[in-house]
C-alpha cells in the first residue's frame, strides 16, 4: 500500500523564550537565553539554581480557571499549546471529521509538582485530604486525554514515555498513524512541567545538572566548559496532517515530515552507548524512512544537552552518519536558548525545525566560548544564519536508551 504523505499545518509553542510562537522564534534565532535564577522551588535547597521556567504564563488564557485547577502544569502547558496550533492550522474539527482527528502527546514525568503536594497532603492529614483529582492529574497520559476533549478529537488517543524522546517518539508515532491511514490530522508533540522539588534533588542527586550559577551562560551544549544540563519546562505541538486533506481546505503548509527512527541503546539506565551507537542506527533509519540522501540534509538540531558525555557522543554519532558531510552540515542545540525540556524537548525542538525551513533561519548554539576538540562540527555558534534549508533532522535521547530522530523537509 503506497504511504499517505503527511504535512505540517499548525504550530503552537509555550516556551522559557517566550508563551507563544512569534517570541519564543525572535528570541531563540536572536540568541536570547529563556535561562534565570530558580524561583519554582527554594534554590537555597540545591546545588542547582538556575532554571529554564515560563515567564509570565496566565493559563486563564486558554481555559477556565476552575478547569485549570484540576489540571497539573504539564496539562496546562499542552493545552494551552495545542490551541494555539490548532488556531494556527485554521483547522474546525467538526462532529464528521472528528474519529479521523488524534492526539498523541507525549511526557516524561506527567504530575511530579500534583505528586509532591498530595503526598505532603496525605502525610499530614489522612487519605482523605487527597485530592480526588490527584491521579487524572498525575498520569502522564492526561495531557493528550484532555487535548481530546477540549478538542473533541475522537480519533486515536495516546501518549510515548521515554524520557526526554518522549515528544519526538510521540510526533514520529503520530506521523505514522497518518502514513498508514488511521488517521487524518495528529496534535502532537511532548509537554513537561519538572521543576519541582524531587526533580532537582533526584538530577542534582546524580550531578546531570550544570552548578553554574550564572543563568546566561550555564547551557553551553558542546562547549568545552559544559557541565550539565538545565532543567526547563513548556510544551510545544504539531498539527500533522494527510497531504489531500490539506491541500482540500486550502490549509498552510510549513513543511513535510518524512521520516522516523526509534531505536534502544540496551546498554546502560542513563548513560548513552558509547560512539552513540543507538543514535547512529536510530539517524540512519529516519533518513532510510526519508527516502533522502544523507548529503541533502541542511541542519541538524541536536539533543545537545550540555552533558559531557551526550554532546561528545551525539558528535561522534553525526560523524558515523553522515561521514564527510558532517563537517559541510550546520547542527546547534537549541537548548543552549530554551534549557532542556525533557520530554517537552522533541516537541519544542521539532516545531524550530519546521520553522528553520519555513523562514530559512537557522537558529545558534550560544555560549560556546572554549571550543572542545572532541566536538569539532559547525555548530552555528552564537549567531543565527540565514540559509536556505532543504531539510532538517532532529535529534531526541532519553534515560533508558531510548533513540529518537525525525526528519523534516521543504514541501514540494
Amino acid at each position: 500500500m503506497k504511504k499517505k504523505r503527511v504535512v505540517v499545518t499548525g504550530l503552537g509553542t509555550v516556551t522559557p523564550l517566550g508563551n507563544d510562537i512569534k517570541t519564543t522564534w525572535d528570541n531563540l534565532i536572536n540568541g536570547v537565553s529563556g535561562i534565570a535564577p530558580l524561583t519554582r522551588v527554594n534554590a537555597d535547597n540545591f546545588p542547582a539554581k538556575v532554571a529554564a521556567e515560563l515567564k509570565d504564563f496566565n493559563v486563564e488564557e486558554f481555559m477556565d480557571r476552575k478547569d485549570a485547577k484540576k489540571m497539573d502544569r504539564f496539562t496546562q502547558y499542552a493545552m494551552a499549546a495545542s490551541l494555539m496550533a490548532v488556531k494556527d492550522a485554521n483547522l474546525t474539527i467538526t462532529e464528521e471529521m472528528a474519529p479521523r482527528v488524534g492526539v498523541w502527546i507525549g511526557s516524561g514525568i506527567g504530575g511530579m509538582e500534583t505528586h509532591e503536594e498530595q503526598y505532603q497532603n496525605f502525610q499530614a492529614k489522612g487519605y482523605r485530604r487527597v485530592s480526588p483529582f490527584y491521579v487524572p492529574m498525575m498520569i502522564p497520559d492526561m495531557a493528550a486525554g484532555q487535548v481530546s476533549i477540549a478538542l473533541g478529537a475522537r480519533g486515536i488517543n495516546s501518549c510515548t514515555v521515554t524520557a526526554c524522546a518522549s515528544g519526538a517518539n510521540s510526533i514520529g508515532d503520530a506521523f505514522k498513524v497518518i502514513q498508514r491511514g488511521d488517521a487524518d490530522v495528529m496534535v502532537t508533540g511532548g509537554t513537561e512541567a519538572p521543576l519541582t522539588n524531587m526533580a532537582f534533588a533526584g538530577f542534582s542527586s546524580m550531578k546531570a545538572l550544570s552548578f553554574n550559577n550564572d543563568p546566561k551562560t550555564a547551557s553551553r551544549p558542546f562547549d568545552l566548559n559544559r557541565d550539565g544540563f538545565v532543567m526547563g519546562e513548556g510544551s510545544g505541538i504539531l498539527i500533522l496532517e494527510e497531504l489531500d486533506h490539506a491541500l482540500a481546505r486550502g490549509a498552510k503548509i510549513y513543511a513535510e515530515i518524512v521520516g522516523y527512527g526509534a531505536t534502544g541503546d540496551a546498554y546502560h539506565i542513563t548513560a548513552p552507548a558509547p560512539a552513540g551507537e543507538g543514535g547512529v542506527r536510530a539517524m540512519r533509519q529516519a533518513i532510510e524512512d526519508s527516502g533522502l540522501q544523507p548529503d541533502q540534509i541542511t541542519y541538524m538540531n541536536a539533543h545537545g544537552t550540555s552533558t559531557p558525555y551526550n554532546d561528545k557522543y551525539e558528535t561522534m554519532a553525526v560523524k558515523e552518519v553522515f561521514g564527510e558531510h558532517a563537517y559541510k552540515m550546520a547542527i546547534s542545540s537549541t537548548k543552549s536558548m530554551t534549557g532542556h525540556l525533557l520530554g517537552a524537548a522533541g516537541g519544542v525542538e521539532a516545531v524550530f525545525s519546521v520553522l528553520a525551513i519555513a523562514e530559512g533561519v537557522i537558529p545558534p548554539t550560544i555560549n560556546i566560548e572554549t571550543p572542545d576538540p572532541e566536538c569539532d562540527l559547525d555548530y552555528v555558534p552564537n549567531t543565527a544564519r540565514k540559509q536556505d534549508v532543504y531539510a532538517v533532522i532532529s535529534n531526541s535521547l532519553g534515560f533508558g536508551g531510548h533513540n529518537a530522530t525525525l526528519v523534516f523537509k521543504k514541501y514540494e
